[in-house]
């Protein structure tokens, strides 16, 4: 079935949302990258979610949920199948005492800030990560002295076999930017945080250390995708970049970050070539260098 006929068909389904063809990814993702996806849809809610990718499986197109495109770079000529992306159309939250409920779609540092209008502490660390709730529960995204780990009671995703399924905290297998959900290639739903109350001032100091700290050691002001490395055990990637006299080093629009050495820079209309050309250079002289070989954060996906 042809990507237009499929958007067709998939407009015909009842409170199906928004549907679009050939959407251009560069302006979904933080990288600013990214060629076109054949069919781009943001659900109406979570029963669209199962009816899109039951359409989608039936049809034998390939299907990718996303969030806000954060640890993502999808290549030049873009992806062929279906995206789906859970931002502010599924957001709902609510706070009951030390829990906030809240849908995949809701940034996680905006949680933060919820949760320091309540009084509520634990969530500090999520200040400033620029992702979605739910892509933070499927990675355990984490900063500082904290991640997802610490602070999810539960989460209602839908399984692969399209099953809503909930698991309870330890049944999320949580690991290094890592759980059950990623692995089974599920998709979040919503999610339970459970909190503590604390001191509001004491909160916002913290919260406020955190932003400064980005600040002064992140990009924020170029468009990037976050790490680009996984941390090395008992290394720092932006450390073992640095050391080999990467910094600054620039193939094309990309660039190893003068500031950070371990975020990979858009400095000047950067291809998805030249960022992943730039990360297998970076592989390959650490690794000639350290005896290291680096692994990446950042999700790359679509087609050369």
């Amino acid at each position: 079935m042809d990507k237009i006929t499929a958007a067709e068909k998939l407009r015909q389904i009842p409170d199906i949302g928004t549907i679009s063809v050939d959407e251009p990814m560069s302006v979904h993702t933080s990288f600013r990258i990214g060629g076109p996806a054949d069919i781009f849809i943001r659900p109406s809610g979570a029963s669209a979610i199962a009816k899109i990718i039951a359409f989608c499986n039936e049809n034998a197109i390939p299907v990718m949920v996303m969030g806000n495109g954060t640890n993502l770079l999808v290549r030049d000529k873009g992806i062929r199948g279906a995206v789906i992306q859970l931002t502010d159309n599924m957001s709902s939250f609510e706070v009951n005492g030390e829990e906030i409920i809240a849908e995949a779609g809701i940034l996680i540092s905006r949680l933060s800030k919820i949760a320091l209008e309540h009084g509520l502490c634990g969530l500090e660390f999520a200040e400033g990560i620029p992702g979605t709730l739910g892509g933070a529960v499927t990675m355990n995204a984490g900063a500082y002295d904290g991640d997802m780990s610490m602070v999810v009671k539960e989460t209602e995703y839908l399984g692969a076999d399209l099953t809503i399924r909930t698991l309870d905290n330890k049944h999320h297998q949580f690991g290094k930017r890592s759980s059950i959900i990623q692995s089974e290639g599920g998709t979040v739903i919503r999610t339970v945080i459970r909190l503590k109350k604390g001191d509001k001032k004491q909160i916002k100091i913290k919260m406020d250390d955190f932003r400064a700290r980005r600040r002064e050691k992140q990009p924020l002001d170029l468009p990037s995708a976050g790490s680009i490395f996984k941390r090395p055990e008992g290394y720092f990637a932006g450390k073992l970049v640095q050391d080999c006299g990467l910094r600054g080093f620039r193939i094309g629009g990309a660039e190893v970050s003068t500031l950070h050495c371990g975020f990979i820079v858009n400095v000047a209309n950067a291809t998805a070539r030249d960022v992943t050309s730039l990360i297998e250079l970076i592989q390959n002289t650490v690794y000639e260098k350290y005896g290291v070989m680096l692994q990446t954060e950042v999700k790359i996906v679509g087609e050369e």
